[in-house]
């Protein structure tokens, strides 16, 4: 495949890897801390952000993961937790999240990393954690999760309220009046939520899940890529497709337009994105001129030493035959008048099965000498030889033994020359003929113009049309199901058959492999025609179709040259062009690939990915869910709830298409705000007020939202007591605005 040099090649980015040269969490000072300040903990599947009530930000936020590590030169086991998981490559392979899916499964994990969060706060452990505490949970969360969260903070951890919200409800509180309606659309690392609020009130009974987010397009995103690039020398980690997806996925604001025009080289030279892996290129010292000089002499002697041995070879071997041959040549002079028995005696002592076998051995070993001593001596002979070939026309009876030896020599000598004089006349005779032609051709071109085109232009069709058929049956012949192969079976299975049965009949039934004396194929020489014939046909299909394309360059070249209508996109090697085809686009963007190249090899194109990743949100079963988008989902909720139809929306439809509210990290993709924004303009009647507003910060606006609730005077309505739960129990739940509710 041929390069374009025209075109400026791309920026290769490289693979991030993840920081491992981040710091350990700080430690708050214990001389400013205040068990009454309430303590706010999201407590996510990704991240924990943690701080206290009384500030801006959460002031500790670290990877959810926690890592048992052994060192065994101490003989100790150690526990790294949150951001110290990065600190060695080994650790961080370990390390796991206390999270399966978007539950919490190893309460072990999550007693320690609950830990771990107040030590950093400054919280002094001996007397357990007496700060009010404020967490989040999944939505329409399972009473066991609440049950063992309630039994961590209040029987290990001795706190003396807990409080439970919604991270969704508690970012868009964060971004609101407390009594303020809203579309919610949280989207985070687990799931997908899509929550109407009415006046500050999250009404969960109309809440939809959707089971897809920043996790699940991680992996989407990477098995996507495996399969495209199934043999990539190696195998990214999951943080770093994390990155690839933040780093480069965007939502298009209309995709079904977009994947329509996205593989084509305009749109690939912007939107094309080439990943490159590290790698570790082998650097060759450059040498001298004088180095390089003297590695070409030692070539060349090496090289004449070698021709010059085998040359020393070549005569060995046929002074061997000679001598052979000689010897051979005296011992049927001297059998000439013995009887039959000793001849065969005589023969079969040299090693020879019979008399046939003999001379044809004998005549094969004077062919070798002859075509032996013609590459020695030359094989370019001229005509003027033929007085080298006296002895020819001699008769026997005229020549001693010495002679007619000579005689045989030269009458293979003279029948070399023959054949070769007479080949140079029909090459001579051919080369006049295709001038002839040539010429022809010329004068009809230059008298009849159109008529010359069109029956090139017939040719060049017939042409490429069995081109394609040969291809087609080159393909098919690889298949062994395909009809072609199994077509080919049955002739060989049919010509064995016929050819067993309408040979020579044998004397004896010669001995096979198995010795079967009724599987007698390839005894015969003649048997293996048929194999001849059924491999040879490979290897004539490939002839043909080389020869067919040097015809079809010749046509193509022609038409360029005199046919005003036939353009180098019409000809063959244009169909087969980079640049037409959707799957090197697909792999390789807008260039042309070298697989030689060490670069390219460690590459990754992201195109379709870009846009077809994100899109999961908006179109599930894209991901493999049986599941309705967040636009359908918010169709839903607009057009058929709270007393609205299709024709005109109620009054809190209208507050909720004011207010639609994006948070959540997954939302942090780029475009998300545009397509939604498209896709509900698309939905809602007209002239209705749309407003679509992205959280000031989706990854830690949740813990703000907890913040501003532990300062507000609601917040005692929110938390439950360590004496209430003592008294009711762990299945008890104190219902809020921000918070689940008992029954959906």
């Amino acid at each position: 495949m041929s390069r374009d040099t025209s075109l400026a090649p791309l920026t290769a980015y490289p693979l991030r890897e993840p920081d491992l040269s981040r710091e350990g969490e700080p430690f708050d000072d214990p001389a400013s801390y205040n068990p009454e300040t309430p303590i706010a903990i999201d407590f996510g599947s990704s991240h924990v952000r943690a701080g206290f009530g009384n500030q801006e930000n959460p002031t500790h936020i670290f990877s959810n993961r926690i890592a048992r590590w052994r060192d065994r030169r101490r003989n100790k086991n150690l526990t790294f937790i949150g951001n110290d998981t990065n600190l060695d490559l080994s650790v961080r392979l370990q390390a796991k999240s206390p999270y399966d899916g978007a539950l919490v499964s190893n309460w072990d994990y999550t007693e320690e990393i609950l830990e771990y969060t107040f030590h950093h706060l400054g919280v002094d452990g001996q007397n357990g954690v007496p700060n009010p505490i404020l967490m989040t949970e999944n939505l329409a969360a399972l009473q066991s999760q609440r049950r063992n969260f309630y039994q961590l903070l209040f029987e290990c951890f001795g706190s003396s309220q807990v409080t439970f919200g919604l991270d969704s409800l508690f970012s868009f509180y964060a971004n609101n009046s407390p009594s303020a309606s809203g579309l919610v659309i949280s989207s985070g690392n687990e799931n997908t939520h899509v929550i109407p609020v009415v006046d500050g009130q999250g009404i969960l009974g109309e809440a939809k899940r959707v089971n897809w987010g920043g996790r699940q397009a991680t992996d989407y995103l990477s098995n996507l890529l495996a399969l495209k690039y199934p043999y990539f020398p190696i195998k990214p980690s999951t943080s770093q497709f994390e990155a690839l997806y933040q780093d480069y996925c965007y939502v298009s604001e209309d995709y079904q337009a977009e994947i329509q025009t996205i593989l084509t080289m305009e749109e690939l030279e912007t939107k094309n994105v080439v990943i490159e892996a590290p790698f570790s290129e082998l650097v060759q010292p450059e040498k001298s001129e004088e180095q390089l000089r003297m590695q070409a002499e030692k070539r060349r002697e090496t090289g004449k030493r070698l021709q010059e041995q085998a040359r020393q070879r070549r005569v060995e071997k046929l002074a061997q035959k000679e001598e052979e041959y000689e010897y051979y040549t005296q011992l049927k002079e001297q059998m000439k008048d013995q009887p039959k028995k000793t001849v065969l005696s005589s023969l079969q002592s040299a090693g020879f099965d019979d008399e046939q076998d003999f001379r044809k051995y004998l005549n094969g070993l004077e062919k070798t000498l002859k075509k032996a001593q013609i590459l020695e001596n030359g094989d370019e002979e001229n005509e003027n030889d033929a007085g080298k070939f006296d002895l020819v026309e001699i008769p026997d009876e005229q020549l001693n033994e010495e002679q007619i030896r000579e005689k045989r020599k030269q009458r293979l000598m003279k029948a070399n020359l023959d054949a070769r004089i007479k080949a140079k006349e029909e090459r001579i005779k051919k080369e006049q003929e295709e001038e002839e032609a040539k010429l022809k051709d010329e004068s009809w071109r230059k008298d009849d113009l159109p008529g010359w085109i069109k029956d090139k232009r017939g040719k060049l069709n017939g042409l490429l049309k069995s081109r394609k058929e040969k291809l087609k049956i080159k393909s098919d012949m690889k298949d062994r199901k395909s009809h072609a192969a199994q077509k080919r079976m049955k002739n060989i299975a049919t010509l064995a058959e016929e050819n067993s049965r309408g040979g020579t009949k044998r004397s004896r039934q010669p001995a096979t492999v198995d010795n079967d004396p009724n599987d007698t194929f390839g005894a015969n020489d003649e048997d293996w025609l048929v194999y001849n014939d059924i491999t040879s046909s490979a290897e004539a299909l490939d002839q043909s179709l080389e020869e067919e394309y040097n015809v079809i360059i010749e046509l193509e070249r022609l038409l360029l040259e005199y046919d005003p209508n036939f353009t180098e996109e019409d000809t063959l090697d244009a169909q087969y062009d980079w640049r037409n085809s959707t799957l090197h686009l697909f792999l390789r963007g807008p260039r042309a690939h070298n697989s030689e190249n060490i670069n390219e090899q460690h590459q990754m194109h992201l195109n379709v990915e870009r846009i077809r990743v994100p899109e999961v949100i908006f179109q599930p079963s894209m991901g493999g869910l049986d599941q309705a988008g967040i636009s359908e989902i918010g169709e839903t909720i607009l057009l058929n709830k709270f007393g609205s139809s299709r024709r005109a929306l109620s009054e809190v439809s209208k507050r909720l298409a004011m207010n639609i509210f994006l948070t959540g990290g997954n939302v942090k993709v780029p475009g998300t705000r545009e397509r939604v924004v498209r896709d509900f303009t698309g939905i809602l009647p007209l002239e209705t007020k749309l407003n679509v507003t992205l959280a000031k910060d989706p990854f830690v606006d949740a813990w703000r939202g907890m913040a501003k609730l532990s300062q507000s005077d609601t917040y005692k309505e929110t938390f439950v007591t360590r004496k209430e739960y003592y008294e009711y129990g762990a299945d008890y739940i104190k219902e809020h605005r921000l918070g689940n509710a008992t029954y959906i």
